[in-house]
């Protein structure tokens, strides 16, 4: 694993083998950060990462400025070590040990990027529960964007504030945005006009 930009570029990171993790690989890490990097300034976004495994995603915002990060993973051992690497490269990563989906249905908080990596194995619907959650609790800011990686079996676009995808290799990046239903709005407005 290695830190593909920012402060910390070409920096490799080794997690413990022993972790149930299947970190984002590099080139797609790359192509998600290029999508990203189009629309935001990394120092501004408050981020929440969402089955945050090794701490992979968390590590690059760090490394490219971002000073407001929250890792939340099931697995003690992920989340010591996202502690333990945050600390060593002086990170701004509060790592917490919680079930994602109750930790998305009691939290208040709004964020400008939330990324969800979760298990490939998982069911459509408990991904469709995880995009539903962070609409349902408002825990996007409007200008926010939700991203998702998931297999290509998976298929997200049917669901609410579905923006694009973007395909690399095995892997797929599904976006989500707010604005776009008030875009769609103002459109519908001017041709009524």
């Amino acid at each position: 694993m290695r830190i593909i930009s920012g402060k910390y570029k070409g920096r490799r990171i080794t997690a413990p083998k022993n972790l149930p993790v299947r970190p984002t690989t590099d080139m797609s890490k790359e192509a998600l950060f290029n999508v990203l990097n189009n629309h935001y300034h990394f120092s501004e976004l408050k981020v929440l990462d969402l089955f945050s495994g090794t701490g992979n995603i968390s590590y690059e915002f760090g490394s490219r400025g971002c000073e407001n990060i929250t890792s939340i993973d099931g697995d003690v051992g992920c989340v010591n070590f996202i502690k333990k690497t945050a600390k060593e490269f002086d990170l701004n990563i509060t790592a917490i040990k919680n079930d994602v989906f109750k930790f998305l249905e009691k939290h208040k908080a709004t964020y400008d990027i939330i990324f969800a990596d979760p298990p490939y194995g998982i069911a459509q619907k408990e991904f469709e529960k995880l995009i539903e959650l962070v609409f349902q609790n408002e825990l996007l800011d409007p200008s926010g964007m939700l991203v998702i990686e998931h297999s290509k079996r998976t298929k997200l676009d049917h669901m609410m504030h579905y923006s694009f995808e973007k395909n690399y290799g095995g892997s797929v990046f599904t976006f989500y945005e707010l604005e776009l239903e008030s875009n769609e709005e103002e459109e519908i407005e001017e041709t009524k006009l």
